[in-house]
């Protein structure tokens, strides 16, 4: 399979990183501090900004800066457990520096502090949940992303593993691809196990040696 596209838009966490230990054990902790069931936070964290993670589990909005500024604290703490997803170096490494870029619902400090405990390169375009006003589901940090690569956002790849994430790909007019287990609860219509076996010349990704999951 070949898509023709002029920029690739990875999520983060779940695409190019492994991050669900440092997640688990920073909400986790946040959510006993707070008598919320941990497994019931965690499992409601992927693709989502923190932000608005606690506007619905923190009901005073006077505490929420206060509980924003802890749980952030926490998984900046719990970055060092990041590791990197297979592929996602070589990848990264083989695409020109104009031709993609990263769009995480992470705040800036955490996804930096994600990539360089997985050893990945910092994107050279980076759109963190600093960066708009409203976070996935919503299309707008990936129309930011397709913005300062310059490219039309109808002409580049979503890679997504969170069902708000896929959503936010495609009211942006991306095509997406869902990436591992958790992509398989996306609507994308192509979903692979991972970044092995991707490549991207000349503008077209080629999927033909990856490990596709459903198309």
């Amino acid at each position: 399979m070949k898509i023709a596209c002029e920029g690739l838009l990875f999520d983060n966490d779940g695409v190019l990183v492994d991050s669900d230990l440092g997640v688990d054990q920073a909400w986790s902790t946040w959510a006993r501090a707070r008598g919320l069931d941990a497994g019931q936070v965690t499992a409601m964290v992927h693709g989502r900004r923190s932000a608005d993670t606690v506007a619905l589990l923190v009901t005073d909005p006077g505490e929420r800066p206060a509980a924003l500024a802890e749980v952030d604290r926490l998984e900046i703490e719990a970055a060092a457990t990041t590791t990197a997803l297979p592929g996602a170096l070589g990848l990264l490494t083989s695409l020109p520096r104009g031709s993609w870029a990263v769009v995480t619902s992470g705040v800036t400090g955490l996804a930096r502090a994600r990539l360089a405990a997985a050893g990945l390169p910092l994107p050279p375009v980076l759109v963190t949940a600093d960066d708009v006003s409203h976070g996935k589901p919503a299309p707008d940090g990936y129309l930011a992303a397709a913005g300062r690569l310059g490219v039309d956002p109808a002409r580049t790849v979503v890679l997504e593993d969170s069902a708000a994430g896929a959503t936010a790909g495609a009211a942006a007019g991306a095509y997406v691809i869902g990436v591992g287990r958790r992509g398989l609860d996306t609507a994308a219509s192509v979903v692979v196990r991972d970044l092995r076996g991707l490549t991207w010349h000349d503008g077209v990704l080629d999927l033909g040696a990856a490990d596709v999951l459903r198309s």
